[in-house]
Formats: structure tokens, C-alpha cells, sequence
């Protein structure tokens, strides 16, 4: 018999890659995970990964556990989901993760409508950068993610998940009000000289892969994960810089600046583990938040 707690350790090691962060985003010791995989090679009598001094890695037999695993995991979110259905389905706590303006143009809309509908539905919000919600949503952390297409976040058809898209915002280019371009009503990325100074998110955020793309391979030399910051640096005449229009904040010193053609886009949207989809609390708060995104009243 496999003991579906050490599937779920061998899940962590496949999204994680390591033994170390596997047994970080469990709340284990790497000794304690590296036992753990040393049992459930022995409940299924197969080698399920290869071992190269510190470095691990999952062997062919080891991947299709963990298909099997995924699929274990989506039908215990199901029977939960179920159960969860036999109550009223008003009461609870739901802990969801989300980048800031996010958190400004959805979710906490969508709390103030739950907290008139909903009165018992408490809603726990994290503060996380895209690239940081869905690993914590995989990992048990959170009930849902709200994050952003990137090339870190998941397929649209990964299994572990079930995505609903919320909106499409365009970057903006922002200026310091005295740049040369800062007059014109729309701009071009290309009007932007190579010797420009950019300021970006950090390496991993969704964000500077738009903005490294987009101003094809700026010269960054300054980052922040904060585009209040970044508004800020670049009001002080510290560079330019790609924002989202719904994370622009208007700061004396920075003008911001539709981009004419074609803009960059991020696509904007929440995920919840594959069968906790009909827990009747997610339904509600993913209604809210739905419903919020397409400018419900």
C-alpha cells in the first residue's frame, strides 16, 4: 500500500526540483524527505530517483508516480469539496495569494461585496509576486492564486490546476517629466535610445521578462518588485521604466505614456488546485472575483 503522504513529498521534490526546497515548502528537513522517498521506493519497489551525489532526479517510473499522485491529490480536494458540500457552505476561511495591484483592482473590491453576501466567509489575503503564488497554492499553503501568464507560471493545461482568466492590462512606458519624450501623447519602445537607464522588477518576477523582451535587452540599473518604487525612481530621473496601468501611481516628476502600438500585455488570472474547484467557499470567493475582474456591480 503507498502511503499518499509520501506521494505528496515525492510531488513537492518534482515542482521543487531539490531535496533542500522540497523539504522547505513541507515544513521538513531534508533528512526527514530524503526518508520519506527512500520509503515510498520501498512500498512500490521501484527506483524512483536517480541519485548523483546531492543531486537527485526523478527516473522515468518516477515522473508517472507522480501523474498518479496529481491525480490522487485532485480527488481528496474533490472529496473535501464534497463533504464541504453537506454543510452550508457560507462559513469559513479562505487564504488567498496575490500580487499588489491586484489586491487594489479585484480582490479587495471582491471582499467588500463577500463581506455583504457573505458575512461568514473570512478571506486571509497574502501579498506575493506572480511568480510566487501558484508554487504556495501547489504547496497547501493557500486556497488561491491570483497570477499572471510568464514563462514560470504553469501550462493552461497543467493538471494540478484549474485556471479562470480575470483581465488584460497593457505596460505603459513611464519618463521622468523632463525626458525629451515626455511631451508626446503615445511612444514607441524603439523611440527609447540604447543608452537609456531601466528600472525593472527583479529577475524571476513575470514583469522583467516583458520588460527585458519589450525594450530588447535594456540596459537595467536599477530593480525593485515594487512599481510604487519604481514610479518613484523614475520621478527622481533615475531611468525609465514598463508598468502595468493598473500598478501606476501618479507621482509628481513621472509621466506616464501609452505605448502606440501593439502594446505588451499581462494576462491576469486566478487558479485553484484541480477538484477544490466545487468546495462551496472557493466557488463563492472565485465567483466574487470574477464577477469583480468583468466589472460587475
Amino acid at each position: 500500500m503507498i502511503d499518499p503522504r509520501r506521494l505528496r513529498v515525492l510531488r513537492a521534490l518534482a515542482d521543487h526540483g531539490t531535496v533542500t526546497a522540497a523539504g522547505e515548502a513541507l515544513h521538513l528537513t531534508p533528512s526527514a524527505v530524503s526518508q520519506q522517498l527512500a520509503a515510498l521506493e520501498s512500498e512500490t519497489g521501484q527506483e524512483l530517483l536517480r541519485r548523483r551525489g546531492r543531486r537527485v532526479s526523478l527516473t522515468p517510473v518516477g515522473e508517472l508516480l507522480v501523474e498518479h499522485a496529481n491525480a490522487v491529490a485532485a480527488e481528496l480536494e474533490r472529496a473535501q469539496a464534497t463533504l464541504a458540500s453537506f454543510a452550508t457552505g457560507t462559513r469559513g476561511r479562505v487564504e488567498l495569494a496575490s500580487f499588489a495591484s491586484a489586491i487594489t483592482q479585484v480582490v479587495a473590491p471582491a471582499i467588500r461585496k463577500l463581506r455583504f453576501f457573505a458575512p461568514d466567509i473570512t478571506v486571509v489575503v497574502r501579498d506575493a509576486e506572480g511568480h510566487a503564488s501558484v508554487p504556495l497554492l501547489l504547496d497547501g499553503e493557500i486556497d488561491i492564486a491570483i497570477t499572471e501568464d510568464s514563462r514560470q507560471s504553469p501550462r493552461t493545461d497543467d493538471p494540478r490546476l484549474i485556471r479562470y482568466p480575470l483581465y488584460t492590462e497593457p505596460f505603459d512606458v513611464v519618463l521622468p517629466e523632463r525626458h525629451r519624450l515626455a511631451v508626446q501623447k503615445t511612444i514607441s519602445i524603439r523611440d527609447l535610445g540604447d543608452d537609456e537607464d531601466w528600472i525593472a522588477p527583479l529577475p524571476g518576477n513575470p514583469c522583467r521578462d516583458i520588460v527585458e523582451v519589450a525594450g530588447n535587452n535594456p540596459r537595467i540599473t536599477h530593480t525593485s518588485d515594487d512599481f510604487r518604487a519604481i514610479v518613484a525612481l523614475v520621478a527622481a530621473g533615475a531611468g525609465v521604466a514598463l508598468v502595468p496601468r493598473n500598478a501606476f501611481t501618479k507621482t509628481r516628476g513621472a509621466v506616464r505614456i501609452p505605448i502606440g502600438e501593439a502594446p505588451p500585455e499581462r494576462r491576469v488570472f486566478v487558479a485553484v488546485r484541480r477538484g477544490s474547484d466545487e468546495h462551496p467557499l472557493f466557488k463563492m470567493v472565485l465567483g466574487a472575483l470574477i464577477d469583480e475582474a468583468r466589472g460587475g456591480s
